[in-house]
């Protein structure tokens, strides 16, 4: 189990289960599943969707495949911008969905 204090003010604890293949109406790509809770007492999964188009499009500008552990890497910042950004623990029961924009600046961000 990991803890990160969100800017919204909230202190999460999380950790991961996995990742798995997903198919929705239009988009496709890798779920990871974290468990995470705001107060030790209440835990639920919550879904980072990294969309095969925008892991697509980062690799077709960069002329390179993302790894397996660059792409979790950038599910698990993801997260982390979703704890920043949501003004309530409650809205972490939506899934966080990764755009091509936030794979570029998350792989930005770590530099790679």
């Amino acid at each position: 189990m990991k803890t990160y204090s969100g800017q919204s003010g909230y202190v999460y604890q999380y950790y991961f289960d996995g990742y798995r293949a997903y198919r929705e109406a239009h988009e496709q790509g890798r779920e990871f599943v974290f468990t995470v809770s705001a107060d030790r007492k209440m835990w639920h999964a919550v879904s980072v969707h990294l969309h095969d188009d925008a892991v697509a499009q980062w690799e077709s500008a960069h002329a390179r495949t993302l790894s397996g552990n660059e792409r979790y890497a950038v599910a698990k910042l993801a997260l982390f911008q979703a704890f920043d950004d949501r003004a309530t623990p409650a809205l972490m029961k939506e899934p966080v969905h990764v755009r091509a924009a936030d794979v570029e600046s998350i792989i930005e961000t770590l530099g790679l």
